[in-house]
């Protein structure tokens, strides 16, 4: 067997995502088809295209959740920072930790907004290496002032985290990736449960994380796409239709498809 290989800590390339000719199945049903993709290093890269036409896919592709899936078949390449995810020698849970993930609707664990945070510290930690409780607060403390969550929660940190608001939840989800450093969060649709007040809050938290990881998130708001990202991407019926820069896109689409969608006629 061969031994096991981590990913870089350090980026090995200007891109945070790279993929050459990514088809995927869901048994006999192809869901992507020939993805060639480029994604640059600390900015937001939105996703953007009608239902089903495999943008939480593609994002599942990313950091292998699709895998848990017996009948998922993927062909081509996926690089995260220069190093090949599906290599042989490459365990899943060393890709989510350099590549974490923030489901449509918050999903805190049943703990406390403390032990949520350190959920993925703990679990990445050092087998026999003890966290102590001052370097744990200020895991805490870091990983909440950076979701812009710590002023509203300080005085709260033992008591259950299914009890926040759902746009606290969300940061707390955010959160709880962030002690691991992953280099890349990918977030699918991660406003849709929030009234506009909420997403207007983790929009401002998506653009200060921005620089600090590079980010892909997956909306069907046109208008998020275009006031909360650096680039975007347009996807139809499992291929990438368009790929530039989100104000280019949204004011001078290359492809009639794009401008299509963009202007509501389908979708």
């Amino acid at each position: 067997m061969a031994e096991s290989t981590a990913l870089p800590a350090e980026p090995t390339t200007a891109l945070a995502i790279e993929t050459r000719k990514l088809n995927l199945w869901y048994g006999t049903f192809q869901a992507l088809f020939d993805v060639d993709l480029e994604i640059k290093q600390g900015i937001i890269t939105s996703l953007i295209g009608p239902s089903g036409c495999g943008k939480s896919t593609f994002l599942r592709s990313v950091n292998r959740i699709n895998e848990r899936l017996g009948y998922v078949r993927t062909t081509g390449s996926i690089e995260v920072l220069g190093f090949d995810v599906y290599a042989e020698n490459v365990e899943p849970v060393q890709v989510r930790k350099q590549v974490g993930m923030v489901f449509q609707r918050p999903n805190p664990l049943p703990l406390s907004i403390r032990d949520n945070v350190l959920f993925g510290y703990r679990t990445h930690q050092e087998r026999g290496k003890r966290l102590s409780r001052s370097a744990a607060d200020e895991i805490v403390e870091s990983s909440l002032r950076q979701v812009l969550l710590w002023d509203q929660v300080k005085d709260r940190l033992d008591r259950p985290a299914v009890g926040l608001a759902l746009e606290e939840q969300q940061k707390l989800c955010i959160a709880r990736l962030l002690p691991v450093k992953p280099s890349v969060l990918l977030m699918d649709e991660p406003c849709s449960a929030l009234d506009p007040k909420g997403t207007e809050a983790v929009e401002e938290l998506i653009w200060e994380l921005r620089g600090q990881y590079t980010i892909l998130i997956v909306t069907h708001n046109m208008a998020q796409a275009s006031r909360a990202s650096d680039e975007c991407i347009f996807m139809l019926l499992g291929k990438v239709i368009e790929h530039s820069q989100t104000a280019e896109m949204f004011v001078t689409p290359k492809c009639q498809e794009t401008a299509d969608y963009i202007e509501g006629r389908y979708g």
